[in-house]
């Protein structure tokens, strides 16, 4: 069979060539800056948690989500360096495995950061066969296994909110309670429209028909599936949203914010 010659217009060899003309380069642009943003603002807040006298993680019932649950060490080992004497280090791990191997992720970090490819036929930086998720990318089959701590945090983050409710004075509505009310719920549904969950719930069986117990997972996952559709949304209104939970908290911990009193 005789080669496929294509006109020189619809070449998408070579990083950004490509015959779209709507503007592809939005999407992966402003997902990676956001993306990139996010990343450095959780390591600086991680890093600086205060002093024990005055955490800055911590104010009133509330508690910063990227400190919770909270560990304290009285006495950090001497060889344990410096920088890394924070409690957000035994928590940052579960959220930000769970999110750098879901499957929206994924899609948007190899577009924006590794240009591979930049977006749907668009010329990436190389040529290569495509060999799937092997060698070190196979480490991203165990996002199903960070299900299960970020599942954990939702039922922490849950009883944060509530928590956020009393006050040494009795029971409150702050504007601090309001905001770490929700963040759970929009963790919730990221976390719920994951496709590890629908696996867990309903995606592993082959017949749903065949018994009571089969055919109720299946409407809990089919349920699951519509909040799946919109995956892409929770996954950014969450990561917006609990990186402003930890601003408002460590804000109206410095006293830059005062907490607005509802009742």
């Amino acid at each position: 069979m005789d080669k496929v010659t294509l006109p020189k217009e619809l070449e998408t060899s070579g990083l950004g060539k490509t015959a779209r003309k709507d503007k592809w380069w939005f999407e992966p642009l402003w997902t990676g800056l956001g993306f990139a943003i996010f990343v450095v603002y959780s390591t600086w807040t991680g890093l600086n948690p205060g002093t024990p006298e005055h955490p800055y993680y911590e104010w009133g019932p509330y508690l910063s989500p990227f400190f919770s649950p909270l560990f304290v060490v009285k006495a950090w080992p001497e060889w344990w360096p410096q920088l890394l004497r924070t409690p957000a280090i035994f928590i940052l791990w579960a959220p930000l495995g769970f999110r750098a191997t879901c499957y929206y992720y994924r899609k948007f970090y190899y577009r924006a950061y590794f240009m591979d490819p930049p977006a749907c036929s668009v010329g990436e930086l190389r040529t290569h066969k495509y060999k799937g998720e092997t060698g070190i990318f196979i480490l991203q089959n165990i996002h199903r296994w960070f299900l299960y701590p970020a599942l954990a945090l939702i039922v922490i983050f849950i009883i944060d909110g509530i928590k956020a409710y009393f006050f040494e004075d009795g029971f409150g509505i702050g504007l601090g309670s309001l905001v770490l009310t929700i963040n759970p719920i929009l963790l919730g549904l990221f976390t719920f429209s994951c496709n590890s969950f629908r696996h867990l719930v309903g995606g592993n069986l082959d017949c749903y028909s065949c018994s009571l117990a089969n055919r109720t997972r299946y409407g809990i996952w089919s349920k699951i599936s519509i909040l799946n559709r919109n995956h892409m949304l929770w996954a950014w209104l969450s990561l917006i949203w609990v990186g402003f939970s930890d601003l408002y908290v460590k804000m109206v911990a410095m006293g830059i914010w005062t907490d607005w009193r509802i009742l």
